[in-house]
């Protein structure tokens, strides 16, 4: 469906663009899977079906497409009998794209999905299972994760929370993990002005007070490579880390040449 918002034409489509909203269970825990996406036809469908293919039920998917080139928009609509709803128009980068997921998500519990990441069959069954298990209130529950190298090996990735170790690097895998809705009430939407570290950014405001909780198995898979893996990275996290006040200038400057140290040694050791 082609739609306008006064001056741009946009694309949108889904099952609740065809009158057909999902019903949660009343009784049950609500997932709402938002996936950011810009020319991203060559593993999206793969990330899609992962969200099709879940054996917890109550979860709902929502794509925000950022005006790609290359076939994306195509797999949208094919796909349009399960997305709950998806948008296709120019945007301002991931950050703005997961704001508008958050403003259409319905679930208690929101999750962010990579193009090109994808979820094992179980996954959100798991993460609702552990959450209704502890008897906890959390505000955040991370999982391990597997990253897919460029040279195909495999690693796992992701530990707990932890305060103390999280104020110094992000040590949670942010696809990895579930967000209660109540995060953003609280502390309101991703920063726009990050490419990269915006979700580091967005729970280091929470600080000690995040009600974290850890789910200690693999639930997802991502493939490395790109922005996220660049000494960008590095300086939005010195960003983030002194515009929240988490770390003194000095220690937040003495972490960041340690890390761009590393990753200058890990670069020799590559070529």
């Amino acid at each position: 469906m082609k739609v306008t918002d006064g001056s741009t034409p946009v694309l949108c489509g889904g099952t609740r663009v065809a009158g057909k909203a999902r019903q949660f269970s009343p009784d049950g825990l609500s997932v709402s899977v938002i996936i950011g996406v810009l020319n991203g036809a060559a593993y999206l469908e793969n990330a899609i079906q992962s969200v099709r293919h879940q054996s917890y039920r109550d979860v709902e998917l929502i794509v925000i497409e950022g005006g790609s080139s290359d076939g994306t928009v195509e797999i949208l609509r094919r796909h349009s009998d399960f997305i709950d709803y998806w948008i296709s128009e120019a945007d301002g980068g991931l950050y703005e794209a997961w704001n508008k997921g958050v403003k259409l998500a319905k679930g208690d519990w929101i999750a962010f999905l990579g193009a090109d990441d994808c979820y094992e069959p179980d996954a959100i069954a798991k993460y609702v299972d552990f959450i209704l298990s502890t008897g906890k209130e959390f505000d955040y529950v991370s999982s391990r994760v597997r990253f897919r190298y460029p040279d195909n090996s495999l690693r796992i990735h992701g530990s707990a929370w932890n305060w103390k170790i999280f104020r110094k690097y992000m040590n949670v895998t942010h696809f990895g993990s579930l967000h209660h809705r109540r995060l953003f009430q609280r502390f309101g939407e991703f920063d726009v002005s990050y490419r990269i570290a915006g979700d580091y950014e967005f729970l280091l405001r929470a600080g000690d007070k995040l009600q974290a909780g850890f789910l200690d198995t693999v639930t997802a898979e991502a493939r490395v490579g790109g922005i996220s893996n660049s000494v960008r990275t590095i300086k939005e996290t010195l960003r983030a880390k002194t515009t929240t006040g988490c770390r003194s200038p000095l220690a937040a400057r003495m972490e960041y040449w340690w890390a761009r140290i590393k990753f200058a040694m890990r670069r020799m050791l590559e070529a």
